[in-house]
């Protein structure tokens, strides 16, 4: 049997909600946060109703603060945020930090139902999409595809669709944004993955060899060619070719490549016979290949032809959410690869990063993660290890002007314990939480700790993280 807890000092709300599912779940009840937290952690529920004026008790409107002790608990577990019709907006507050949905005053037994039917159908659906995603990516793909955000989920379900076909994909997108990984996971999962992925970087190569390099050279043809050469597109015949920063090419290297699109024929440089492949072009750029044409800078007709089925990547200042996604599959890598063990990130960057605009975008916070993991000596990674420039973007802290009116003695003893109070939350978040070992860092016992904690209402789950 199921069970949810109702958490309200309105005992008449908790039996209202009862009598709504009636034998359907097991109702527990409760009148405060701190018990509900302590249930919470003793017993696994499936749904939590709780009153915001419960939910914000010593955390006034900070939603999203409020809400995480109890993610900790139970990651999975739906919450309802209730409220009278006087603060309804308090409630819509709590869904936006999370909540799954809200109720309001006086309880309906229809809404409650419906709400718990609702909330309930959109997990087995969710979960039998997660299910479907996951059939169709490789094992070794799941980490890319994982995401929150709405923009990256429907790039991905295009890239599902393209993905099996032969259809040319034009990635669009600022520098550093994934083009590359992008192109290689449309291979994987294309009937194309068995052969082979060639990757050319069309802006590296100088205009006078390019041609070359795409599609190779008799013996003789030019000074210094001794020997034919191959060129990547004969190369990668019955697989895939990706040609990044694809507005660079050359005039002449756009005809050839136009050739190849239409008629799957082309010839080396100082050939005469006509060479037949089957490769799939996938291109990029992070220029307006429309205006390059409009321009005169760039072939309308391979334009048309490149742009069958166009993907426009969006910047990291756009997708904030996976932020966190990105920063744990970067510090597995780099542990994979290293003596460290590095785990976690200080609060005080994960909050700079969402306030940063990233104008390097992913390539310019992988670059920031293995700088700072190189200088941290800690088991996360702190704001010290970090450039300046990150936290320019975030407040700078308020600097309170001293009581005159108060006498030395009582604004030295404020001073110390606004001190002590901060020194107790930067070790606790530090240490996720655990009293052992921040004691240890503190050089106090657990016990002492505790005290402290308790003198100035800190509480240990506040700094707990998934």
């Amino acid at each position: 049997m199921k069970s949810i807890l109702v958490a309200s000092k309105n005992q008449s709300v908790c039996d209202a909600i009862q009598a709504s599912l009636q034998s359907e779940y097991r109702i527990d009840s409760v009148s405060s946060k701190d018990g509900c937290l302590e249930m919470f952690r003793k017993k696994r529920y499936e749904f939590l109703f709780i009153d915001v004026e419960v939910l914000r008790e010593s955390i006034l409107n900070n939603y999203k603060t409020a809400l995480q002790p109890f993610w900790h608990a139970h990651p999975t577990a739906q919450i309802i945020a209730m409220s009278s019709q006087e603060m309804i907006r308090e409630a819509v507050m709590a869904v936006k930090a999370g909540a799954s949905d809200y109720l309001t005053y006086p309880v309906n037994q229809d809404e409650v139902n419906y709400i718990v039917q609702s909330i309930y159908e959109s997990v087995i659906m969710e979960s039998e999409l997660d299910y479907f995603r996951d059939r169709f990516w490789q094992e070794d793909s799941l980490e890319i595809v994982r995401t929150r955000s709405p923009l990256m989920k429907r790039l991905f379900d295009k890239v599902r669709s393209v993905a099996p076909t032969k259809s040319t994909v034009l990635l669009s997108g600022e520098t550093g944004t994934g083009k590359g990984v992008l192109a290689r996971l449309i291979h994987q999962h294309s009937n194309r993955k068995d052969s082979t992925f060639i990757s050319v970087h069309c802006g590296a190569i100088p205009d006078t060899l390019l041609e070359s390099e795409l599609f190779g050279h008799e013996k003789g043809a030019f000074t210094g060619a001794v020997r034919r050469k191959l060129g990547k597109f004969e190369i990668a015949q019955g697989g895939t070719i990706f040609l990044d920063e694809i507005g660079t090419i050359t005039p002449s290297a756009q005809i050839k490549l136009l050739e190849i699109l239409q008629d799957g024929t082309f010839n080396r440089v100082g050939g005469e016979g006509t060479i037949e492949v089957s490769v799939r072009v996938i291109a990029a750029t992070n220029s307006d290949l429309k205006k390059m044409c409009d321009a005169g800078q760039f072939r309308r007709d391979l334009y048309y032809r490149l742009n069958v089925f166009p993907l426009e990547i969006p910047p990291l200042r756009e997708r904030i959410e996976d932020i966190a996604y990105i920063v744990e599959v970067v510090l597995k890598r780099l542990n994979k690869f290293n003596l460290k063990e590095i785990h976690d990130v200080h609060p005080r960057v994960i909050d700079a990063f969402g306030k940063y605009s990233w104008p390097g975008n992913i390539r310019e916070l992988e670059n920031l993660i293995e700088r700072a993991y190189i200088l941290e000596f800690s088991p996360i990674l702190t704001p010290e290890s970090f450039p300046d420039d990150l936290f320019a973007s975030s407040p700078s802290p308020v600097q309170v002007k001293p009581n005159i009116s108060l006498g030395l003695t009582k604004v030295r003893r404020t001073a110390v314990e606004q001190m002590e109070k901060r020194y107790l939350k930067e070790i606790l978040a530090a240490n996720n939480g655990r009293i052992k070992e921040s004691a240890e860092i503190a050089g106090i016992s657990p016990r002492q700790l505790n005290k402290l904690m308790k003198k100035h209402d800190i509480r240990k789950e506040e700094f707990k993280t998934l």
